[in-house]
């Protein structure tokens, strides 16, 4: 059962199953943290296991997993992290570890579902996320979703030896909603 669905993908609450498929890989593999902050130190099960079970009824977050309905395949996670309900914001998230679902939209039909959740359900302003400046994908997916870039964070990724500007991204509620009706 999913808690959000479109035709394609189905999100729900991440497992500890979810492990046993290709997610501690995930985190383990260069070429799917080359952008982000992970990939820093080794992911082991037992770590994994124990984020997982924290996730259960924490509100700061909502960690989905990212599912494929024709294979049933966890394909990769999307979250809300940092949920702020005083100033009603959340950071918006994304890890894909499938290689083979890249660049075929699952990243951003997974993001309207969740935006529209965060907007329409939870009641918040402002969604925002930061992505490297050589996350080419990554900005695709923030400008295809009319977030708008509202800075940059100079040096602030130290990712392979050399230090990456991060670009950050903004969507407010009466944008998304001009755009969604």
């Amino acid at each position: 059962m999913y808690f959000l669905e479109s035709k394609r993908i189905g999100l729900r609450q991440l497992k500890e199953a979810d492990i046993d498929g290709g997610y501690k890989d995930w985190l383990n593999d260069s070429v799917v943290c080359r952008y982000n902050s992970h990939h820093k130190y080794p992911v082991e099960e037992d770590g994994l296991r124990e984020y997982v079970k924290a996730l259960q009824g924490d509100t700061s977050l909502i960690v989905m997993a990212v599912v494929d309905k024709v294979s049933k395949r966890h394909i990769g996670n999307i979250s809300l992290q940092e949920i702020d309900l005083l100033n009603r914001e959340a950071e918006i998230a994304f890890l894909f570890g499938e290689k083979e679902y890249w660049n075929k939209g699952y990243a951003t039909e997974a993001a309207k579902m969740m935006i529209n959740h965060a907007f329409n359900e939870l009641g918040l302003n402002r969604i925002y996320f930061g992505t490297a400046d050589s996350n080419i994908g990554m900005q695709r997916v923030g400008e295809k979703l009319k977030f708008c870039k509202s800075g940059v964070r100079r040096e602030a990724l130290f990712k392979n030896g050399i230090y990456h500007d991060i670009y950050d991204y903004d969507l407010l509620r009466k944008e998304w909603n001009a755009d969604n009706k």
